[in-house]
């Protein structure tokens, strides 16, 4: 096939590179809005999370992504300004994405969570200043975009602060609050399904044709899913919690709970009594309960352990190994499966970094390399990070922990359960919503680069979902877990109960931004429903201001920051002969 505008393929592979970075950047910095409260609270083990975010994430991107893409790719711009010269167009979206991408990667290296669509807004503005095009700064365009930063994080906060309040004051801090937490569960089994499904049939699927189901369809879905999600709920899962957490039957194993509709007839009178020390549900808290004022000793806490992890790195044969052959040729050097596997589970050390040096420099241990970057991230002990760090950002974790309500971990297993499920619908709406950021951009530049024509209205094509989503989930794997690391207990006292709470809250502002084809801030929504979450405790001191005011920072620079460097590099770049003497630009 011959495309129209084959002089500029060099533009076409560099928006192709450039969003990928950007989509990279998403996954690295955006997913701890998603997973960072489901991983910090335990509900969800990393690895465990990754995998549900992978799916999620990319689900939501390629099924319901491209109402937000054409947001993004035709409401900040006026493309009828480029109808003469459609290239101008394809190059405003190639330095808006540089722009974007270049910004996000050095926020997500400092270890700011930023609005990855704060990015690509002052991007795409800064490139189109540089052009000369004419931006739509009202309610249409801009102005409803900024407006949505200041009132989603509202939103989302009010949404979770009900949400929370409500089984605060029905079920956590009521005398029977296990019998409670049993039948106020399936409640909040149908409506998190009925707000997912409402995601994807509502106007939310094009792909799927699900847009063009009739009203009726539509709400016997939403309505239906929620049901049939809490009738599995009340027939399998609720006579396995019960016997489990009520008749404390110590010997059901996780696989067991298929055998749900046998607790229900089976006799409780055969339940041996629990052995001491032996505990029904981990504990949501630990590491971060405080007794008198003190912080516990956790010697043989293994997230101490990990923390110190170094030491024992030290004390591996991959350690001696690598630091006996500094001096010598890489090719001396046998690295064998047990060392890396060993190294694997271990902190990232100096010596870390020398491994994955020397690696590279051989092309044969290039795949070694590549497995070892790509676990890197699901070796990570996000907890111990959080609760260990006495840096400046931290602040005193101790007072903000202390200044939260702990509630009995027996309910908090239950709220564990479904957090499972919220996290996965809030990534679900995050890959709907953010996935914009990078697919909008490039899809103008392909449909431009194709047919040397400027559309206000065209799909997005399923291939650019598809890439720019895969890109997400890579980043998300690799890097996810340096942003989470600055969000969960470092923002309030993380527990299941609350982190249920506030994903909903979000899931359920960032669908009704979906379907308005509003492409508001993930990041925005999640730290406002968290701040909502965390003042429920009737505190100021159960919030940690300064990583708060260090997001806001964030938000503060980031549009600017984008546009600046996409400015730049378009107001040089249109500005040489070869663009303004051929496409009469010298004005």
């Amino acid at each position: 096939m011959v495309y129209a505008l084959h002089d500029f393929d060099y533009l076409f592979g560099l928006t192709i590179v450039f969003a990928f970075l950007d989509a990279w950047n998403i996954g690295a910095n955006d997913v701890a809005n998603s997973f960072a409260s489901s991983v910090s609270s335990r509900s969800l083990t990393y690895p465990q999370a990754m995998i549900l975010a992978a799916i999620a994430e990319f689900l939501g991107a390629v099924l319901a992504g491209s109402r937000v893409a054409d947001t993004i790719r035709t409401k900040i711009l006026d493309v009828s300004y480029y109808d003469k010269t459609p290239a101008v167009l394809l190059l405003t979206m190639t330095c808006a994405l540089i722009g974007s991408s270049t910004w996000l990667t050095i926020a997500t290296k400092i270890g700011m969570p930023v609005s990855t669509t704060h990015s690509i807004v002052g991007g795409i503005i800064g490139a189109g200043i540089a052009a000369g095009s004419d931006i739509h700064w009202g309610w249409e365009g801009f102005s409803q975009i900024v407006a949505s930063w200041f009132i989603a994080p509202l939103i989302a906060g009010g949404f979770a602060a009900i949400i929370f309040l409500i089984s605060k004051y029905a079920v956590l801090e009521r005398k029977h609050a296990l019998r409670n937490a049993l039948f106020y569960v399936p409640c909040l089994v149908y409506f998190t399904f009925s707000i997912l499904t409402m995601l994807i049939v509502w106007k939310g699927a094009p792909q799927l044709k699900l847009d063009k189901l009739s009203t009726g369809t539509i709400i016997a879905a939403i309505f239906g899913v929620g049901a049939v999600a809490a009738a599995i709920y009340m027939i399998i899962l609720f006579p396995f919690f019960k016997r489990k957490l009520v008749y404390e039957d110590w010997r059901l194993r996780k696989w067991e709970i298929i055998k749900g509709p046998y607790y229900y007839f089976k006799s409780t009178d055969d339940i041996p009594p629990m052995p001491a020390g032996h505990h029904l549900t981990i504990d949501y808290y630990k590491g971060r309960r405080y007794d008198d004022g003190a912080v516990p000793e956790n010697n043989n806490d293994p997230e101490v352990v990990a923390h110190n992890s170094s030491t024992e790195f030290k004390q591996s044969s991959l350690y001696n190994k690598e630091e006996n052959a500094l001096n010598k040729n890489f090719d001396d050097i046998e690295v064998t499966d047990h060392d890396v596997n060993h190294e694997s589970k271990l902190e990232e050390t100096l010596t870390t970094k020398q491994l994955w040096f020397k690696l590279l420099k051989n092309p044969l241990k290039w795949p070694k390399l590549i497995w070892l970057v790509f676990i890197h991230g699901i070796t990570q002990d996000i907890i111990s990070n959080q609760v260990h760090d006495k840096g400046v950002l931290a602040g005193n974790l101790k007072n903000v922990h202390v200044a939260s309500k702990i509630y009995d971990n027996k309910v908090e297993y239950l709220f564990s359960i479904l957090q499972a499920v919220t996290a996965t619908a809030m990534s679900f709406a995050h890959g709907s919503n953010d996935i914009s950021n990078a697919a909008g951009p490039l899809s103008t530049v392909y449909l431009v680069w194709k047919s040397n024509a400027v559309a206000s209205k065209s799909d997005v094509p399923i291939w650019v979902l598809c890439f720019t989503a895969s890109a997400l989930v890579i980043g998300l794997w690799i890097y996810g877990y340096h942003i989470m690391g600055n969000l969960g207990n470092k923002l309030i006292l993380q527990s299941p109960s609350r982190g249920f709470s506030l994903e909903l809250g979000t899931a359920i502002t960032v669908v009704l931004a979906s379907q308005l084809a509003i492409p508001v801030s993930t990041t925005q929504s999640a730290v406002g429903a968290t701040v909502s979450v965390g003042l429920c405790n009737k505190s100021l001191k159960s919030v940690n201001w300064r990583m708060v005011l260090w997001i806001y920072l964030g938000w503060i620079i980031t549009l600017p920051s984008a546009g600046l460097v996409a400015g730049i590099i378009m107001g040089i770049i249109i500005n040489a002969p070869r663009w303004s003497g051929v496409y009469g630009l010298s004005n």
